[in-house]
Protein backbone atom coordinates (compact mmCIF):
# COMPACT_ATOMS: atom_id res chain seq x y z
CA UNK A 1 0.00 0.00 0.00
CA UNK A 2 1.27 3.34 -1.11
CA UNK A 3 2.41 5.86 1.57
CA UNK A 4 2.61 9.05 -0.82
CA UNK A 5 1.13 12.11 0.57
CA UNK A 6 -1.35 13.42 -2.07
CA UNK A 7 0.54 15.83 -3.07
CA UNK A 8 3.42 12.99 -3.50
CA UNK A 9 0.75 11.09 -5.45
CA UNK A 10 -0.60 13.82 -8.31
CA UNK A 11 3.34 14.89 -8.78
CA UNK A 12 4.11 11.21 -8.88
CA UNK A 13 1.76 10.72 -11.65
CA UNK A 14 2.89 13.83 -13.73
CA UNK A 15 0.02 16.65 -12.34
CA UNK A 16 2.32 18.96 -12.21
CA UNK A 17 2.27 21.07 -15.41
CA UNK A 18 1.43 25.14 -14.96
CA UNK A 19 0.22 26.77 -17.75
CA UNK A 20 1.23 30.48 -19.11
CA UNK A 21 -0.51 32.95 -19.21
CA UNK A 22 -1.77 34.86 -21.83
CA UNK A 23 -1.19 38.16 -22.63
CA UNK A 24 -4.91 39.28 -24.02
CA UNK A 25 -7.16 38.45 -20.58
CA UNK A 26 -10.45 38.73 -19.82
CA UNK A 27 -12.57 38.77 -16.25
CA UNK A 28 -15.44 35.94 -16.11
CA UNK A 29 -16.95 36.60 -12.51
CA UNK A 30 -19.71 33.82 -12.19
CA UNK A 31 -23.36 33.97 -10.71
CA UNK A 32 -22.63 36.67 -7.86
CA UNK A 33 -25.74 37.67 -6.63
CA UNK A 34 -27.69 38.05 -3.29
CA UNK A 35 -29.27 34.54 -3.41
CA UNK A 36 -25.55 33.15 -2.34
CA UNK A 37 -24.74 35.94 0.16
CA UNK A 38 -27.81 36.91 2.04
CA UNK A 39 -28.92 35.21 4.99
CA UNK A 40 -31.94 33.11 4.53
CA UNK A 41 -31.76 32.53 0.51
CA UNK A 42 -31.79 28.75 0.17
CA UNK A 43 -28.08 29.04 -1.59
CA UNK A 44 -26.73 31.10 1.49
CA UNK A 45 -22.83 30.42 1.45
CA UNK A 46 -22.03 31.85 4.69
CA UNK A 47 -18.35 32.95 5.19
CA UNK A 48 -17.32 30.83 2.53
CA UNK A 49 -19.19 33.16 -0.15
CA UNK A 50 -18.98 36.07 2.00
CA UNK A 51 -15.27 36.12 1.67
CA UNK A 52 -15.21 35.53 -1.71
CA UNK A 53 -17.27 38.73 -2.44
CA UNK A 54 -14.48 40.89 -0.55
CA UNK A 55 -12.00 39.19 -3.19
CA UNK A 56 -14.49 39.27 -6.31
CA UNK A 57 -14.82 42.91 -5.49
CA UNK A 58 -11.39 43.83 -5.03
CA UNK A 59 -10.17 41.74 -8.29
CA UNK A 60 -13.11 43.04 -10.59
CA UNK A 61 -11.51 46.56 -9.33
CA UNK A 62 -8.13 45.95 -10.69
CA UNK A 63 -9.52 44.03 -13.47
CA UNK A 64 -11.65 47.55 -14.44
CA UNK A 65 -8.30 49.58 -13.77
CA UNK A 66 -6.47 46.93 -16.45
CA UNK A 67 -8.89 48.13 -18.59
CA UNK A 68 -9.76 44.44 -19.68
CA UNK A 69 -13.11 42.83 -21.32
CA UNK A 70 -15.32 41.82 -17.97
CA UNK A 71 -18.18 39.26 -18.21
CA UNK A 72 -20.62 38.83 -15.53
CA UNK A 73 -23.36 35.61 -15.39
CA UNK A 74 -26.32 35.14 -13.64
CA UNK A 75 -29.18 32.39 -13.39
CA UNK A 76 -32.52 32.85 -14.60
CA UNK A 77 -35.48 30.38 -15.44
CA UNK A 78 -38.83 30.68 -16.43
CA UNK A 79 -41.60 29.87 -14.33
CA UNK A 80 -41.72 25.92 -13.41
CA UNK A 81 -38.41 25.41 -14.68
CA UNK A 82 -38.91 23.72 -17.97
CA UNK A 83 -35.53 25.44 -19.31
CA UNK A 84 -33.63 24.27 -16.66
CA UNK A 85 -34.36 20.54 -16.91
CA UNK A 86 -32.66 18.25 -15.14
CA UNK A 87 -30.34 20.73 -13.57
CA UNK A 88 -33.48 22.11 -12.13
CA UNK A 89 -35.00 19.12 -10.70
CA UNK A 90 -32.16 17.73 -8.85
CA UNK A 91 -31.49 21.32 -7.14
CA UNK A 92 -34.97 22.40 -5.97
CA UNK A 93 -32.78 25.47 -4.25
CA UNK A 94 -32.36 26.64 -7.95
CA UNK A 95 -36.06 27.46 -8.01
CA UNK A 96 -35.11 31.21 -6.30
CA UNK A 97 -34.03 32.00 -10.26
CA UNK A 98 -37.41 31.50 -11.42
CA UNK A 99 -39.24 34.73 -13.54
CA UNK A 100 -40.53 37.16 -10.93
CA UNK A 101 -40.05 34.81 -8.07
CA UNK A 102 -37.33 36.47 -5.82
CA UNK A 103 -36.07 39.14 -7.99
CA UNK A 104 -33.91 40.36 -4.54
CA UNK A 105 -31.76 37.10 -4.62
CA UNK A 106 -31.20 36.77 -8.53
CA UNK A 107 -30.08 40.67 -8.24
CA UNK A 108 -26.37 41.08 -7.93
CA UNK A 109 -24.26 41.18 -5.22
CA UNK A 110 -23.02 45.05 -3.71
CA UNK A 111 -19.93 45.58 -5.25
CA UNK A 112 -20.03 43.51 -8.75
CA UNK A 113 -22.77 45.30 -9.93
CA UNK A 114 -22.24 44.95 -14.13
CA UNK A 115 -21.56 48.87 -15.65
CA UNK A 116 -21.59 50.02 -19.03
CA UNK A 117 -19.69 48.61 -21.55
CA UNK A 118 -19.53 45.59 -19.19
CA UNK A 119 -21.59 41.99 -21.13
CA UNK A 120 -24.05 40.08 -19.00
CA UNK A 121 -24.63 36.49 -20.19
CA UNK A 122 -27.81 34.54 -18.62
CA UNK A 123 -27.48 30.63 -18.30
CA UNK A 124 -29.67 27.87 -17.07
CA UNK A 125 -26.67 25.53 -16.49
CA UNK A 126 -23.55 25.15 -14.40
CA UNK A 127 -20.90 26.10 -16.48
CA UNK A 128 -21.16 29.69 -18.14
CA UNK A 129 -20.09 28.21 -21.45
CA UNK A 130 -22.94 25.70 -21.59
CA UNK A 131 -25.70 26.77 -24.08
CA UNK A 132 -24.34 30.55 -23.81
CA UNK A 133 -22.75 33.09 -25.77
CA UNK A 134 -19.53 33.19 -23.86
CA UNK A 135 -16.84 31.45 -26.34
CA UNK A 136 -17.82 33.50 -29.18
CA UNK A 137 -17.59 36.40 -27.05
CA UNK A 138 -14.38 35.80 -25.71
CA UNK A 139 -12.93 34.42 -29.28
CA UNK A 140 -14.15 37.93 -30.85
CA UNK A 141 -12.17 40.00 -28.14
CA UNK A 142 -9.18 38.04 -29.03
CA UNK A 143 -9.17 36.47 -25.35
CA UNK A 144 -6.83 33.77 -24.73
CA UNK A 145 -6.98 33.97 -20.97
CA UNK A 146 -10.11 34.24 -18.64
CA UNK A 147 -9.57 34.92 -15.17
CA UNK A 148 -12.17 33.24 -13.03
CA UNK A 149 -14.34 34.49 -9.65
CA UNK A 150 -17.57 33.42 -8.63
CA UNK A 151 -19.58 30.90 -6.96
CA UNK A 152 -19.50 28.21 -5.98
CA UNK A 153 -16.33 26.00 -6.38
CA UNK A 154 -17.67 22.88 -6.25
CA UNK A 155 -19.98 23.75 -9.28
CA UNK A 156 -20.60 26.71 -11.65
CA UNK A 157 -16.97 27.72 -10.72
CA UNK A 158 -15.52 23.96 -11.68
CA UNK A 159 -17.77 23.49 -14.63
CA UNK A 160 -17.25 26.78 -16.17
CA UNK A 161 -13.25 25.87 -15.82
CA UNK A 162 -13.29 22.72 -17.23
CA UNK A 163 -15.15 24.31 -20.38
CA UNK A 164 -12.92 27.19 -20.49
CA UNK A 165 -9.97 24.60 -20.76
CA UNK A 166 -11.74 22.54 -23.33
CA UNK A 167 -12.48 25.54 -25.36
CA UNK A 168 -8.93 26.58 -25.90
CA UNK A 169 -8.91 29.32 -23.02
CA UNK A 170 -6.47 29.34 -20.33
CA UNK A 171 -8.39 29.18 -16.71
CA UNK A 172 -6.99 31.16 -13.80
CA UNK A 173 -9.22 30.35 -10.55
CA UNK A 174 -8.58 33.09 -8.50
CA UNK A 175 -8.67 31.41 -4.62
CA UNK A 176 -9.90 34.27 -2.62
CA UNK A 177 -12.58 35.60 -5.76
CA UNK A 178 -14.50 31.87 -5.55
CA UNK A 179 -16.61 30.56 -2.63
CA UNK A 180 -18.08 27.16 -1.28
CA UNK A 181 -20.92 26.77 1.48
CA UNK A 182 -18.65 24.26 3.37
CA UNK A 183 -14.68 24.44 3.11
CA UNK A 184 -14.03 20.90 2.05
CA UNK A 185 -16.05 20.87 -1.59
CA UNK A 186 -14.54 24.09 -2.44
CA UNK A 187 -10.85 23.02 -1.10
CA UNK A 188 -10.68 19.71 -3.33
CA UNK A 189 -12.33 21.16 -5.99
CA UNK A 190 -9.32 23.85 -6.21
CA UNK A 191 -7.16 21.46 -5.96
CA UNK A 192 -8.66 18.94 -8.46
CA UNK A 193 -8.76 22.34 -10.80
CA UNK A 194 -5.14 23.00 -10.68
CA UNK A 195 -3.96 19.20 -10.87
CA UNK A 196 -5.79 18.85 -14.22
CA UNK A 197 -7.46 21.58 -15.52
CA UNK A 198 -6.99 25.31 -14.50
CA UNK A 199 -4.36 27.49 -13.02
CA UNK A 200 -5.32 28.57 -9.05
CA UNK A 201 -3.67 31.74 -7.94
CA UNK A 202 -3.80 34.17 -5.36
CA UNK A 203 -5.53 37.43 -5.49
CA UNK A 204 -1.85 38.90 -4.90
CA UNK A 205 -0.82 37.45 -8.09
CA UNK A 206 -3.68 38.09 -10.21
CA UNK A 207 -3.26 41.74 -9.28
CA UNK A 208 0.05 41.51 -10.21
CA UNK A 209 -0.61 40.10 -13.14
CA UNK A 210 -3.15 42.76 -14.92
CA UNK A 211 -0.67 45.35 -13.17
CA UNK A 212 2.26 44.18 -15.76
CA UNK A 213 -0.43 43.89 -19.11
Amino acid sequence: MSTDSLEENYRRGGFTQRLAFGRRPALLVIDFVNAYVVEGSPLFGAEGCLSAQRGAVDLLGAARAAGIPVIHTNVAFQRGGRDGGVFFRKVPALSCFEAGRHPELAAFAEGLEPVDGETVITKQYASAFFGTTLQPTLSALGVDTVLIAGVSTSGCIRASAVDCCQHGFVPVVVREAVGDRAPGPHEANLFDLQAKYAEVVSLADAREYLAGL
